[in-house]
């Protein structure tokens, strides 16, 4: 992680599949007292540092209020975030983080009995991404209907986006984006 390769040099110890040619996230367990204000802690502080170094990233979390985050409900968790200052749980600071460093994306797709996200690699094009649901909807692709998930959520739902212009047509060569609410279209 820390060498720095030449792109012939990756190329060649690709084949190796080594461990530590790999990106690390590094997370640091941290006591409940601590959350909001872990700067003067030594270990956070040296775990910081080394990453740097390397060009890694630092979760720091508490394992114990994320124990309790986990057995609340949704409302009670929000509500208990709030009380100690906080606006992501470390777990999902930690999935973000981990979705970044692998290069990863999410888009749903909604019918009348279920809503469901999809996990891809960034830069995947519309019809790749149908092909994550079924090889059919990459093959006979046609178009996609996509909106962003905060204009939806904004709008009230898919009618009203539609209704507002805000649903658009795209092709096969549109990227996907993070976020995207998609309705596929084809034919086979």
């Amino acid at each position: 992680r820390s060498l720095n390769l030449t792109d012939e040099e990756k190329e060649t110890l690709k084949g190796f599949f080594l461990l530590t040619s790999k990106p690390v996230i590094y997370a640091c367990n941290i006591a409940e007292q601590e959350i909001t204000d872990y700067s003067l802690n030594e270990y956070v502080t040296q775990v910081e540092e080394y990453a740097k170094q390397e060009g890694s990233q630092v979760i720091v979390l508490s394992a114990r209020i994320e124990e309790e985050l986990a057995q609340l409900s949704e409302d009670e968790a929000e509500m208990f975030k709030e009380e100690l200052g906080l606006k992501n749980s470390g777990l999902s600071k930690l999935i973000i983080a981990s979705y970044s460093l692998l290069g990863l994306i999410s888009f749903l797709t909604a019918g009348e009995q279920e809503v469901r996200a999809w996990t891809i690699t960034k830069g995947m094009s519309a019809p790749q991404a149908a092909g994550k649901i079924h090889t059919d909807f990459e093959r006979g692709f046609i178009k996609a209907e996509v909106v962003a998930y905060d204009e939806l959520m904004k709008l009230g739902g898919y009618i009203k986006a539609k209704e507002a212009g805000r649903v658009r047509q795209e092709g096969k060569t549109y990227v996907v984006k993070d976020g995207d609410v998609i309705l596929f279209k084809f034919n086979v």
